[in-house]
């Protein structure tokens, strides 16, 4: 049976994808693009429908396209921030005709609450606050999302020990064939003084979390063909896809 134009297309796309993942100058480059734009907070000047978003826009564009493929019954995300995030994901969801969104964040501040409830996507979104490795509050999420396609995406207290324990809470909600995606990993990237003011670090990350959770449970793959597309974003090694 001979391809479609379609499948023509993809498989080029992949193929190509694969090979510049494959390029340690280009990789350099992605690098160094995205040090040096890190010192102007480039990722706090994008909003999705007038809320900051605080994501480089590839990483925006890789979530729509997970999103979309695997289609979640309920996205839980721990950080909430000025919620343009959850609200991206609750207007995906729109798109959709179904599902929710979960937003947990340790403090919910008045005017990021005034704001998200009073957008139109707010339909779709829950928000808990609390700390989102509180005993009670997974809980309530496990309630919430027992016997649904979950997706989980982990954005709050970016420290080893933080990030280990969500991934350790939350991962398992997971639907096989879904992902859990662990923003920021690239910290371990970045310059080590990159973050002077922050708990977080080179060698107590996101990305050393991730290390450390994949050597415990095999349930979790690094998806790198997402890396190896974006080229530039704040995940790398954190796009997580259950397999089994």
């Amino acid at each position: 049976m001979s391809k479609t134009p379609a499948q023509i297309f993809e498989e080029e796309c992949h193929a190509e994808i694969t090979i510049q993942g494959k390029d340690e100058s280009l990789a350099r480059v992605s690098r160094e693009f995205f040090n040096e734009t890190a010192k102007f907070k480039y990722c706090y000047h994008f909003s999705w429908m007038g809320r900051p978003i605080i994501q480089y826009p590839q990483d925006i564009i890789a979530m729509q396209e997970i999103i979309w493929t695997v289609r979640p019954d309920v996205i839980v995300e721990t950080g909430i921030a000025h919620g343009g995030s959850i609200l991206f994901y609750a207007s995906m969801m729109e798109l959709m005709g179904h599902g929710e969104v979960i937003g947990i964040d340790i403090d919910i501040r008045a005017h990021n609450r005034d704001a998200i409830e009073a957008h139109p996507m707010s339909r779709r979104v829950r928000m808990i606050q609390g700390s989102s490795i509180d005993a009670a509050i997974v809980e309530q999420v496990r309630r919430r999302v027992a016997g649904k396609k979950v997706l989980v995406v982990l954005d709050s207290n970016h420290t080893h020990e933080h990030v280990l324990e969500e991934l350790r809470l939350y991962a398992p909600l997971v639907a096989v064939g879904s992902y859990c995606v662990v923003m920021d990993t690239v910290v371990e990237d970045m310059p080590a003084d990159a973050f002077p003011d922050r708990p977080w670090g080179k060698g107590d990350n996101p990305k050393t979390a991730v290390w450390a959770y994949l050597k415990e449970n095999d349930d979790f793959q690094i998806d790198s063909a997402v890396d190896h597309k974006l080229l530039i974003t704040v995940a790398p090694d954190g796009y997580l896809r259950r397999v089994r």
